[in-house]
């Protein structure tokens, strides 16, 4: 039996113009992007590579960098020479940060064209962004938001942040520069919806999405899931951030997970654990906290189920390729349901099914294995 008035099949995605950032494709036909910040100081150029380069391991495709003065700019220069994604340069106010960081062979920019200071100075990055072939990245956040709009829409509302926007695109248009992307974002996961539905209609030029200042670990997300989720089930966004107040590997994780729960991308191991009850005769947290960390580093893509019912666990996680069902002293270790190993003594739950984990990647990455 299907949801009612359709809502079994996720809405298509909007199709939008494509540009390239590096190597890395977004919008048009390409799969959506996952995208995250560093949070180190720029001007250390070793900090900034050695998260650039976690960041890379754990899927990220596209890296931003905040630069704040020239010692960032032309820390740029190393950095974008040792990373493995494409990097972009987030830049406020200062139009001579983004020339140099477009010397330093940044992919991308990302500025308010009106906050660089005049005609002239917008000018002059189009034109050095257009030789470089170096998209450009239009971020409204409900804080940026100019005082004419603020009074005209009565606050930073969804309507006044899209006519930002607009007002910054069209900066670029009269310059024959059409290398767009846009973000709208604000805290308010409503109002992040609401602006990037009413963008959507405006616009072909890509999206990138994201609910801003979203909050720490947990809380934070929770509102990008929604958030996320939401524009993404309407088909709206072609790259997103999820933003936490955490190291920031952890959003590239959520936000993959995010995409996995809509069906829209995969990247490694889905976990599935019970939500424990008075039947739970094992540790099943900590076991189950203990296997997502240690798979947290595996790019394939496949189901492990932790369960903490020996009776019923395999038949619930029938569909899982493999997984431990725990009962008091015991655990059986089973693939698509099929019971294939037991082991004796609590304490060897992890030890011994991450023994079998090893051996089943193994089997997964000989030569002629089936993915």
């Amino acid at each position: 039996m299907g949801y009612p008035h359709g809502m079994d099949t996720i809405i298509p995605r909007k199709k939008t113009r494509e540009v390239r950032i590096g190597t890395v494709g977004v919008g048009g036909d390409n799969p959506i992007r996952v995208q995250s910040m560093t949070n180190v100081d720029t001007r250390d150029a070793d900090a900034a590579i050695g998260q650039v380069r976690e960041l890379a391991r754990a899927g990220c495709e596209i890296v931003r960098l905040a630069v704040p003065d020239e010692a960032a700019a032309h820390a740029l220069t190393r950095i974008r020479a040792e990373s493995p994604v494409p990097l972009v340069a987030d830049i406020h106010f200062d139009h001579r940060l983004a020339l140099m960081a477009l010397e330093a062979g940044v992919d991308a920019l990302r500025i308010n064209p009106g906050n660089i200071g005049g005609e002239q100075k917008v000018d002059a990055v189009v034109r050095a962004a257009a030789e470089r072939g170096a998209p450009i990245r239009i971020g409204v956040n409900s804080g940026s938001v100019e005082k004419d709009l603020l009074a005209r829409f009565g606050g930073p509302t969804p309507e006044a942040m899209v006519e930002s926007a607009l007002r910054h695109v069209a900066m670029l248009e009269r310059r024959d520069f059409h290398d767009i992307k846009i973000s709208l974002k604000s805290s308010s996961v409503r109002d992040t919806i609401a602006a990037y539905t009413l963008l959507a209609s405006r616009v072909d030029y890509p999206l990138h999405i994201g609910v801003t200042e979203a909050g720490t670990l947990l809380p934070g997300a929770v509102k990008s899931a929604v958030g996320l989720g939401v524009l993404l089930y309407n088909g709206i966004g072609d790259t997103l951030r999820v933003s936490l107040t955490h190291d920031p590997v952890a959003e590239v994780g959520v936000a993959y997970e995010i995409l996995r729960a809509l069906g829209l991308r995969e990247r490694g191991p889905e976990v599935i654990s019970c939500p424990t009850c008075g039947r739970t005769e094992i540790g099943l947290i900590p076991l189950a906290e203990e296997v997502q960390k240690r798979l947290c580093d595996v790019p394939e893509v496949f189901k492990v189920a932790v369960m903490g019912c020996v009776v019923n666990g395999p038949g619930e996680a029938r569909e899982a390729d493999i997984g431990i069902a725990g009962g008091r002293g015991v655990g059986i270790v089973f693939r698509k349901g099929e019971v294939v190993r037991k082991i004796r003594g609590e304490e060897n739950l992890l030890p011994e099914f991450m023994k079998e984990l090893d051996r089943f990647l193994a089997e997964r990455r000989a030569p002629g294995a089936k993915a």
